[in-house]
């Protein structure tokens, strides 16, 4: 979980090679309208996201590895109902590196300029939320292997 531009794609793909699971890229979970709004540089409200959030929890009824930005509590709260055992990745960094590396992609449908409403919106997880906060700043490898090591340490 995360905003825009914190690798959650890499991340996830290289998480679901090391631990053997699927991988589902949540971008593509999204409405066709969802992706036009936000290519248009227009953010998500809540409503917007309620399906994609649907078809999210759908996935979560095996072991997977899904991408997913999960920006506030309740969206996360919804996750969970669908599976109480969720584990979520927190991927989170500075936003100039954010803005960044978003503005060196080459056809994302989510432009630079939607960072700012994302890290506006964005409700970090809490103590109680089962969360592995990692920052963006350490190369993928090594944030694949980070997180692969906490999980492990968790039984």
């Amino acid at each position: 979980m995360g905003v825009s531009g914190t690798g959650k794609s890499t991340i996830g793909r290289g998480l679901a090679e090391t631990l053997g699971l699927p991988f589902v890229e949540g971008d593509d979970l999204h409405p066709p309208a969802n992706v036009a709004k936000m290519a248009a540089g227009i953010p998500l409200t809540d409503a917007d996201r309620a399906p994609w959030l649907d078809r999210i929890a759908a996935e979560l009824d095996r072991p997977v590895v899904i991408t997913c930005s999960a920006l506030k509590r309740s969206y996360r709260d919804r996750l969970r109902a669908a599976a109480p055992d969720l584990v979520l990745v927190y991927l989170h960094g500075s936003p100039e590196l954010l803005a960044a590396r978003m503005a060196q992609r080459d056809g994302h449908f989510m432009p630079p300029s939607l960072l700012e409403s994302q890290l506006a919106t964005l409700e970090e997880p809490s103590a109680d939320e089962d969360a592995i906060p990692v920052d963006v700043a350490l190369q993928p490898d090594e944030i694949v292997e980070l997180v692969v090591d906490r999980l492990g340490s968790r039984g």
